[in-house]
């Protein structure tokens, strides 16, 4: 009797057995920027299931702002942000153990009016010019030491004044700037509505010492994290290349993007479209951690302790290389 009781408990062990999965895909909590492309590329990966298939939940939280993700990161409330490698090495110098992997080599520029007759360091003198982000924002940094090599101070020789890109794309549009040092994204935008670029961040860069495009922003996350799941960050960043793979050889992929830009003209999302592309990172970690200490450089004296938080150099252990 016994035995035929065993039995009969047989096939519902089984199907107990094959109800449980055989291992629960890995979490990794991102925060991004709502107007981000970052969000671009997750939002194409879960559209086309990349996410399912690298088995990984994937759960984003979104942000209104870059400080407000850092302030999740330190606090535990999500793995991953993107950031600057700038931020990066102040927190290392601190004595964090964040690192960074390239995201992205879009670069904004100086915009002016197509009519506008600023056409160098010079013609900044006495010019007011709205600054996308704070004092310390790493293009605005860049863009003063290169003045400095001319003579110009921007700092007190022009007029800037410092806002959120919305802000101050908007106040150029309207004519109460004569100039603006915008993120890439707007400066597309710009462009689509007839503004132009004066001054680009990518022949800045070239001229403080950089070999190729240097990757900026970045995925940053804490070395902890980066031990103790490997290979989930491994499949991560293998399911993002997908997703700009699928967004440069399908525009089909871009459906899901084209339904957050809701209300873009086709001019001006044709001009996201390729700047977004073209800003993919195509050198070797190695190389962009190499360009990144020499911007470093260039800079750390302008932007001082709150900048580097004491640091002397770019350690190139901060930069993370998912590929090795």
């Amino acid at each position: 009797m016994m035995r035929r009781m065993n039995w009969l408990r047989l096939p519902a062990v089984a199907l107990w057995l094959f109800a449980v999965p055989a291992f629960a895909a890995d979490t990794l909590r991102i925060a991004v920027q709502r107007t981000g492309t970052v969000a671009w590329e997750l939002a194409v990966a879960k559209a086309r299931g990349f996410d399912k298939a690298a088995d990984l939940d994937i759960q984003i939280e979104q942000l209104a702002s870059t400080e407000a993700g850092k302030i999740s990161l330190r606090g535990g409330a999500v793995d991953m942000i993107v950031s600057d490698w700038l931020w990066v090495a102040r927190e290392r110098a601190l004595g964090d153990d964040l690192l960074f992997t390239p995201y992205s080599t879009a670069l904004g520029a100086v915009m002016a009016p197509k009519t506008s007759t600023i056409a160098s360091f010079a013609d900044l003198k006495g010019k007011s010019i709205g600054v996308a982000g704070g004092p310390l924002d790493k293009s605005w940094l860049m863009l003063r030491a290169l003045a400095r090599r001319s003579g110009v101070d921007l700092a007190k020789d022009a007029r800037p004044a410092f806002g959120a890109p919305p802000l101050i794309a908007a106040k150029l549009m309207q004519g109460e700037t004569d100039a603006a040092l915008e993120f890439w994204n707007f400066c597309a935008d710009l462009e689509a509505h007839g503004f132009k670029r004066v001054i680009d961040m990518g022949d800045v860069e070239k001229a403080l010492g950089a070999k190729g495009p240097v990757a900026l922003t970045g995925y940053v996350f804490s070395a902890t994290f980066a031990r103790a799941h490997g290979p989930a960050l491994k499949r991560f960043f293998a399911m993002l290349q997908k997703a700009h793979d699928a967004l440069a050889s399908d525009p089909a992929a871009w459906a899901p993007v084209r339904a957050r830009l809701h209300g873009t003209d086709e001019a001006t999302f044709a001009a996201y479209r390729r700047r977004y592309l073209e800003g993919a990172p195509k050198r070797p970690v190695a190389e962009e951690a190499a360009d990144a200490r020499a911007l470093f450089k260039a800079i750390a004296d302008i932007g001082g302790a709150d900048l580097t938080g004491g640091a002397k150099d770019l350690d190139p252990a901060a930069f993370y290389d998912p590929g090795r």
